[in-house]
């Protein structure tokens, strides 16, 4: 019997929303405004009741649409100067839920934000809690992917098991504020400066999607946030741009070998975080609530490695990095070399993650390390630099050889479904494409 994905996916969606509707833990409370935050911080930064109304308790999803097709937009809706930001556009979501949105600025065309659920129906986390490696080794398999990011010396795990419920954790890593995001539908794992010209902001899902992306919104300012580009697209910071981090994701063996005395996010008590709401989503050649042209240079779900500086952009595919293992480049001028390992499962395949399949994961470095330019190769599975013979590993870290306990500097590169890097990114090239 023929599967449709779309409807799987939709289902998924409805899962995940229905999950939501109770809360975490104490300490893992705060799911997002329309539910309430537990500490004063977040207290301060909730809207007026009913502008991010709490998800239904029963029934299936709600679509936050708006009126009927062909019908006027936004009636009412005027700014300053007497416009209607929506005349003219077929609107797909709701504006209603947003009384301190200013959508009179926006970089985006409206038509192409796509309204599925209310904000915070995919409830972030705000208070996260955590456990040692040493603990989190018994729940969480060794080729579960989890998002890693380090900041001074404080190294944590984001299973995505939880992301997947989530999507957004506001977080405080090594003294930094951040935005662990991850939109299970681009497969966009990205971390984010939370200080934005000297204020500190909070984010939630808005439970719009655009390029079947994650659209965010701010606490402070109402602004929506667009997940893949890091770019206020709606709002007062409209325009503005937060500060991407280096990250990755990788599977949890690797991450608890290179950081033993690291941390792992710990999940809540009422979701069933080793299962995956998108059964098959990776293999769907036309992916949930995209409604754009998919580049035919690759399959839609292919995993590519983006990487974008000096005002070039490549994608590095997934299934040719298998073969090679690493990959040399320059991309802007800059000197690049790509990592790949096998070992770490996908998170939207099977329906139990730690049983799907194999996808590994890949992160890209600056290959010069104190002076020297280094050139790599990749055997059995294993990460050497041709200058000394040291053994590297997929966070750039030098675990044995000469060069043993030196780290190369991680460059802003994530991993992505194809379809949304190119959709993105239309003019990236396509490394060993011919």
């Amino acid at each position: 019997m023929k599967v449709d994905r779309r409807l799987l996916a939709l289902v998924g969606l409805g899962v995940l929303v229905l999950s939501a509707c109770g809360t975490l833990p104490g300490e893992q409370a705060a799911v997002g405004a329309a539910q309430g935050a537990d500490d004063a911080e977040s207290e301060e930064a909730n809207v007026d009741e009913g502008s991010a109304p709490e998800a239904e308790a029963e029934g299936e999803p709600e679509v936050a649409s708006s009126a009927d097709p062909g019908a006027p937009a936004a009636a009412g809706y005027q700014c300053s100067d007497g416009s209607d930001p929506f005349a003219g556009v077929d609107l797909r979501f709701s504006f209603n839920f947003w009384p301190e949105t200013d959508f009179c600025q926006h970089t985006v065309d409206y038509g192409e934000v796509l309204g599925l659920l209310r904000a915070d129906q995919i409830p972030p986390i705000d208070v996260p809690s955590f456990e040692p490696v040493a603990d989190a080794d018994a729940r969480i398999a060794d080729q579960e992917p989890v998002m890693v990011y380090v900041e001074n010396g404080d190294a944590r795990a984001y299973p995505l098991a939880i992301m997947t419920w989530h999507e957004i954790v506001n977080d405080t890593v090594g003294g930094r504020a951040v935005a662990v995001t991850y939109c299970p539908l681009c497969n966009a794992g990205i971390v984010f400066d939370r200080v934005v010209d000297g204020q500190e902001l909070t984010f939630g899902t808005t439970g719009n999607l655009r390029n079947s992306d994650l659209v965010m919104w701010d606490r402070q300012t109402q602004s929506w946030w667009q997940q893949f580009t890091g770019e206020g697209i709606v709002g007062e910071m409209a325009g503005t741009q937060l500060e991407f981090l280096p990250s990755s994701i990788s599977s949890w063996g690797e991450f608890k070998e290179a950081y033993p005395d690291g941390q792992a996010l710990l999940p809540g008590a009422i979701r069933d975080y080793g299962r995956n709401p998108y059964v098959g989503y990776d293999t769907d050649e036309n992916p949930f609530a995209f409604v754009g042209e998919i580049d035919p240079r690759l399959s839609a779900v292919e995993r590519v490695l983006g990487v974008t500086m000096g005002g070039e952009a490549v994608a590095y595919p997934f299934e040719t990095l298998a073969e090679s293992g690493v990959v040399g480049d320059t991309v802007g001028g800059q000197d690049v070399v790509v990592f790949y390992q096998p070992g770490q499962v996908s998170a939207l395949d099977g329906s139990a993650i730690a049983d799907s399949r194999d996808v590994g994961s890949a992160a890209a470095y600056d290959p010069n390390l104190n002076g020297q330019a280094l050139t790599f190769s990749y055997a059995d599975g294993t990460i050497t630099d041709n200058e000394t013979g040291s053994r590297w590993n997929i966070f750039g870290q030098a675990v044995s050889g000469p060069l043993a306990g030196e780290e190369l500097d991680q460059l802003l590169a994530y991993p992505h479904f194809w379809f949304a890097w190119a959709a993105f990114q239309p003019e990236t090239d396509v490394w060993g494409a011919a």
